[in-house]
């Protein structure tokens, strides 16, 4: 039996300094596993698709199966095809995120500097080139074909190439829902065209507020206006992430708008609450088909998530809290 789900995404080594509680080292990241988190949730009969070098541990890989999730779809890279997946992110004072200075920032919180974080560079995305294939990505080609008639898949952000790559892959059935969450490197105007004939084959594009006024940079500052466009080169459901302001959700097919308020969480550590908003989502849809009943469940997911670390703090949450959160958030939202 194939999984219900396929997440497509990045896998990590993360080392996490939070707003608050106790900081992250060399644990299992990457947004594959926070979207996976955050559809768990709800459902954990997903495949994964990724890749990891030799060295990522083992046991990691093991939990997963654990969790539930089909692992078939992450590939192994041996030999000299080391990846380097080691992932910074420090939180500042004023909660803004930083990906670089690492040794400064252990300094300024009177940490140990990890020596398994010696010679660590952040990846400059503002210099790559959005067309360039990255080592790190999930490739179409690795795809398991029992995995290629799944339904309901989400890609998360990575390079353009490889995205395009998957959307093409599973578009063929003209029942499957692809959700895409872009990689803010080719949201671009200049980049427009080409992002154009890939949303051909998605179903729910997920951009983040940011992303999407970067792609209309000087065209439009109205962001119905610029789901709209989205919209009319295929994605019948227009998904902005905005972070502490909620969600606005445009249902194309039915020219519905809603917004959707972040339900009021106690603020811990936001890495991957976008991601995790984004697998939420699908299994929303799947269950419901509902553009507007999937952000709640989404947002249900990202509530959660912000509220501890590590990409499966969801699920260690007390039993019916989930849907406690659902009911009052279908009383927040809004049609506009």
């Amino acid at each position: 039996m194939s999984p219900t789900f396929a997440i497509a995404g990045k896998l990590t080594r993360e080392y996490v300094l939070p707003p608050l509680g106790n900081p992250l080292i060399d644990s299992p990241g990457g947004n594959l596993l926070y979207a996976a988190g955050g559809l768990a949730v709800w459902d954990s009969n997903a495949g994964l698709l990724g890749c990891v070098s030799e060295d990522y541990p083992y046991p990691w890989l093991r939990d997963l199966e654990t969790r539930g999730f089909d692992i078939s779809g992450i590939r192994t890279f041996h030999g000299s095809q080391k990846i380097d997946l080691r992932s910074f992110i420090a939180y500042t004072d004023s909660n803004e995120r930083s990906y670089s200075s690492a040794v400064s920032h252990f300094a300024h919180r009177q940490l140990a500097f990890p020596k398994t974080l010696l010679g660590y560079q952040a990846v400059d995305d503002s210099r790559k080139d959005p067309r360039e294939p990255d080592t790190a990505s999930p490739a179409a080609l690795d795809v398991p074909k029992d995995f290629r008639d799944i339904r309901h898949v989400h890609l998360c952000p990575f390079d353009f190439v490889s995205q395009s790559q998957m959307v093409n892959l599973f578009k063929g059935g003209s029942d499957q829902t692809v959700s895409l969450d872009p990689a803010p490197g080719y949201m671009t105007p200049g980049f427009w065209r080409d992002l154009r004939l890939v949303l051909q084959g998605v179903t729910v594009f997920q951009p983040s507020e940011d992303e999407i006024r970067a792609l209309f940079w000087g065209e439009t500052n109205e962001l119905w206006e610029m789901a709209r466009q989205a919209s009319e080169y295929g994605p019948q459901i227009i998904v902005i992430k905005r972070g502490a302001l909620g969600q606005l959700v445009f249902d194309a097919a039915g020219n519905h708008r809603y917004e959707i308020p972040a339900y009021p969480s106690r603020l811990a550590d936001p890495t991957g609450a976008g991601d995790a908003f984004c697998g939420g989502y699908l299994a929303g849809f799947q269950k419901t088909n509902d553009p507007l009943m999937a952000a709640l469940h989404g947002s249900v997911s990202a509530s959660l998530k912000i509220e501890g670390s590590g990409p499966f703090y969801p699920l260690d949450v007390l039993p019916g809290l989930a849907e406690m959160r659902l009911h009052a958030l279908k009383e927040m939202a809004r049609e506009v």
